[in-house]
């Protein structure tokens, strides 16, 4: 029957809604007379009783109250119903005062607009709650009740009970019950959902049958969403979040908003505020060149530099795909902020080997500022090309930083890694020899103030493991580990990005900064905690039932248990920002560099790696070479 009714034309329902509305507002007005006069009489005609019913009912009309859906019934229509009903009170006034109709008491139309209020708000209430449980028991017998998951919100805020109204109609989702840190909720009830305190979390969700907890207090601070991370850190169970109180401003908060948690928060990494004069030092109002700017490192720093009101940006890439992406994005940045309108952004395919490209690119821009992340940065695919990885990322440096010597521009950064440090791999040997490069033309350059920035594993970036991992967990495989000890140290790419700006800001020439990458992680560690947060168990000895294995690969070519950020363990000093110390390095003539790389081309073309790997040892402190097949 229910589905013969919402079938209905909606004419036929608006009329069927209406007819009832006009009998209760006769009955309304019929109670309202009777309590007037203390006793069960209309003292007025069956007729004049309907004619001033009609009255209402044609207001509600001409405000568009019956063309809402039933279902879809909110409070702010509710609103406009009270504006009306104040409207008819006046009209009602005037018709007695005048004497239009038979005459009533002037306390009527009052009581009698009361009573018809909570009708309409009652039964439009009551039609909207059967709808949805008629709707919510289809779905139910058409799907498993194990898909629906029980859901605990973390916190009985305004966030928070929003987030229960969004949930609502949901069919993945069955709130059970809210969690709170303030003990004075503890106990009470939000539209029928108990608030348990913090301390009983383990037992809510065990008792609960819980699958995922969303967290719902926009202003929590890292720390403590941490403390509660760790809490579930043994459970199985999915863990969402709200974004914070900047990102929800002005938005309605729903389900819809929710997305997972951000890897961060289950490591021990404290973020600090950026220093807003460092990030606009080299950027405002300056003529910007990014090198590889398609690339994790490149693209992202491409965004913080626009943040930063440059007056002209130049995005230098090789790959025609990254370079449409991140100028597209960019653009797309720049039509919805007119604060980014000012900056003109150029996309120039090239290679960083181009050196007279990189020359006329600085001149015709009036280049101030270069930031050089254009890199082969994948480990084994560089111990495999180790030719390549040298032509690009030491030879592509030096032709980059001398071309901005040439052109006279005021500020080079070069984006190094932490695998330059003692590298058992030709990838971070020649990330090692590029930074050697930079130190041997800052000697020699009289304007360019030129810099180096080293830093570890970024998450999110095209090599590292997260994305892995993550694909890995929803394809349902087995997550591949090389090492049971191999440690790695983390951030996110928007801080490095951010840190790298504010280190080549603080530079005075030939200084190698390194980044505080807080504590190593275990990687092993990390996949565990990734397997717990997406719901899943880990599958092992203890656990053979469990969801998502953990398969030890083996150390690839050229990959290290560890990875360090200084050479020496004296040679480090403090810098102004907490975040960015500056290493005492020992560095090469530029001239005993320069004939390593001029003599590259020919001993490429003879593909001798002997050659390649002895120098590579000759120069980078701590390289060791290996037996990794070469192409």
């Amino acid at each position: 029957m229910v589905s013969k009714l919402l079938g209905l034309p909606r004419l036929i329902k608006k009329i069927i809604l209406s007819s009832a509305d006009f009998v209760m507002a006769v009955l309304c007005l019929f109670f309202a007379l009777s309590l007037r006069f203390g006793y069960m009489d209309a003292h007025i005609s069956f007729i004049a009783l309907c004619m001033y019913a009609v009255i209402p009912v044609v207001g509600l009309h001409i405000i568009g109250f019956y063309k809402g859906v039933a279902r879809g019934f909110f409070d702010a229509l509710m609103g406009k119903v009270l504006q009306l009903f104040f409207v008819l009170i006046l009209l009602y006034e005037a018709i007695l005062y005048f004497d239009v109709f038979p005459i009533m008491p002037r306390s009527v139309p009052i009581l009698f607009l009361f009573l018809f209020f909570i009708w309409l708000w009652n039964s439009r209430l009551t039609i909207k709650e059967l709808l949805t449980r008629w709707q919510n028991n289809g779905i139910e017998h058409q799907q498993d009740a194990t898909e629906i998951d029980n859901v605990v919100i973390y916190g009985a805020g305004h966030a928070g009970q929003k987030l229960l109204d969004g949930l609502k109609n949901s069919h993945k989702y069955n709130v059970v019950a809210f969690v709170d840190d303030d003990p004075q909720l503890t106990g009470a009830y939000i539209l029928g959902k108990r608030i348990y305190a913090a301390q009983d979390l383990i037992e809510v969700v065990d008792e609960l049958h819980v699958a995922q907890v969303f967290l719902a207090v926009p202003s929590i601070s890292r720390a403590r969403k941490r403390q509660i991370i760790n809490k579930l850190a043994d459970i199985s169970i999915k863990i969402k979040e709200l974004p914070s109180l900047q990102e929800i401003a002005d938005e309605k908060v729903t389900v819809s908003h929710m997305r997972k948690i951000d890897i961060l928060d289950v490591l021990d990494r404290q973020t600090v505020e950026p220093d807003e004069c460092l990030l606009a030092r080299n950027i405002t109002k300056k003529n910007v060149l990014v090198t590889g700017a398609g690339g994790s490192i490149g693209s992202e720093l491409c965004r913080q530099i626009i943040k930063n009101k440059p007056q002209c940006l130049v995005l230098y890439e090789l790959s025609e795909f990254a370079l449409y992406s991140i100028h597209q994005e960019l653009l797309a940045k720049q039509k919805r902020n007119p604060d980014y309108q000012e900056t003109q952004i150029i996309a120039l395919i090239g290679n960083v080997t181009n050196e007279d490209k990189l020359y006329r690119v600085c001149q015709e821009y009036s280049i101030q500022t270069v930031y050089h992340a254009a890199a082969y940065k994948h480990v084994p695919i560089v111990e495999f090309n180790p030719f390549e990885g040298l032509i690009n990322n030491t030879k592509g440096t030096y032709h980059c930083a001398r071309a901005a010597i040439r052109a006279e521009v005021d500020t080079f950064v070069l984006i190094s890694t932490d695998k330059a440090v003692r590298p058992t791999n030709v990838m971070g040997a020649t990330k090692r020899l590029a930074e050697l490069t930079c130190q041997g033309l800052s000697k020699v350059s009289t304007r360019t103030c030129i810099s180096m920035v080293r830093f570890g594993n970024v998450l999110g970036s095209s090599g590292s493991v997260v994305p892995v991992f993550t694909k890995q967990i929803e394809q349902g495989l087995p997550i591949t580990v090389t090492h049971p000890d191999v440690t790695r140290y983390f951030m996110t790419i928007p801080e490095a990005a951010n840190l790298v700006i504010q280190a080549g800001a603080m530079a005075k020439g030939g200084e190698v900064f390194v980044l505080d990458m807080g504590n190593p992680v275990k990687i092993v560690d990390l996949a565990r905690r990734m397997i717990h947060l997406s719901g899943c168990e880990v599958k092992d000895e203890r656990h053979p039932n469990g969801d998502i294995e953990i398969v030890f690969t083996g150390l690839r070519p050229g990959e290290k248990l560890y990875e360090e950020l200084i050479i020496g363990d004296d040679n480090i000093e403090a810098t102004e920002h907490p975040l960015i110390m500056q290493a005492m390095e020992h560095s090469f003539p530029l001239q005993d560099i320069e004939a390593v790389l001029t003599h590259t081309p020919d001993r490429a073309k003879e593909n001798d790696v002997v050659w390649l790997k002895s120098q590579l040892t000759t120069f980078v402190v701590g390289y060791r070479q290996d037996d990794a097949q070469t192409i």
